[in-house]
């Protein structure tokens, strides 16, 4: 087999090929067996080709969120994102990915509809990006669409729970499952997703017995997010993990202070733009002949 070798001198974007296999469908499904998990799923969000690169080695699962509406774009909720957004922000993860699995979220009313609709949202979505999964949210009303795409050759990863695309029938972003018929239900909708053959599933913020006892009732692995640590696998979004928005939900723990260590190296370099201190001979090109510095 010929050796690729990649010059990553030139481009930023270029990422560095590391020898390996990606992540599969099959392998991460069959970290569960027999209701058990011995290595939990790591997944995080990436939004952008650099985020996956430097996520890419530590990560089992990068998921392409509808959540990047919020984060990269400040839109007030997930409900604008566009399968054009996704579609473009996905194909920057696979690019900048070698190890982990990509998985894209279904943007709201790009699947909802029909069978036949989710079919083609999800065909575009792999052709486009080179993901090799879509996730969408619902539970028991989306049970025949997610079979549909799974007998179609579209591995799907379910949502429940808390499933911010439904914020406005919600009335907002809550623990759920608070009331016993929606705990209830909660059950009822992670057992239709795992029946109609999503490959795993995310259940997001409901208390944690609900999040516990999903994960013991379903064969497929469950990825928490404000769930419980006896969950197959945890999910955070990126940037709230590392700490680079002002408030960050409950569930969420901070990894580290970006915010404050760029705001830092910000105020660092306007500092010396405004005193002339840069740039130096370092970073500047002398005319040929006068050796740099001189």
């Amino acid at each position: 087999m010929s050796k690729v070798t990649i010059d990553t001198s030139t481009s930023r974007a270029t990422p560095t090929p590391v020898p390996g296999k990606r992540m599969t469908v099959p392998s991460l499904r069959g970290r569960k067996a027999d209701g058990i998990t011995q290595e939990p799923i790591v997944m995080l969000t990436a939004y952008t080709m650099r985020m996956a690169q430097l996520l890419d080695p530590h990560c089992d699962m990068l998921l392409v969120g509808d959540s990047l509406g919020q984060v990269i774009y400040g839109l007030p909720s997930t409900i604008p994102v566009s399968l054009e957004m996704m579609c473009a922000h996905g194909a920057a993860v696979v690019r900048g990915s070698w190890h982990a699995l990509v998985a894209v979220d279904m943007p709201f009313g790009s699947y909802e509809g029909s069978p036949g609709q989710a079919f083609e949202s999800a065909s575009r979505v792999m052709k486009e990006t080179g993901c090799a999964a879509v996730k969408l949210e619902g539970g028991e009303a989306m049970a025949e669409t997610i079979a549909f795409l799974s007998k179609r050759g579209v591995p799907v990863i379910g949502h429940v729970g808390l499933t911010p695309q439904a914020v406005n029938m919600l009335g907002g972003y809550g623990a759920r499952g608070r009331e016993t018929a929606e705990a209830k239900k909660i059950l009822a909708d992670a057992k239709a997703v795992d029946q109609a053959g999503a490959f795993c599933m995310v259940v997001e913020g409901v208390l944690e017995e609900i999040a516990s006892q999903v994960t013991a009732s379903v064969a497929a692995p469950v990825i928490g997010i404000g769930a419980s640590p006896q969950c197959d696998g945890q999910v955070l979004v990126t940037e709230d993990m590392l700490g680079l928005f002002e408030r960050t939900p409950r569930f969420v723990k901070r990894y580290d202070d970006l915010a404050a260590r760029i705001g830092e190296a910000a105020a660092a370099y306007a500092a010396e733009v405004r005193s002339r201190s840069f740039p130096t001979a370092d970073q500047t090109y002398p005319p040929k002949g006068r050796p740099k510095g001189a």
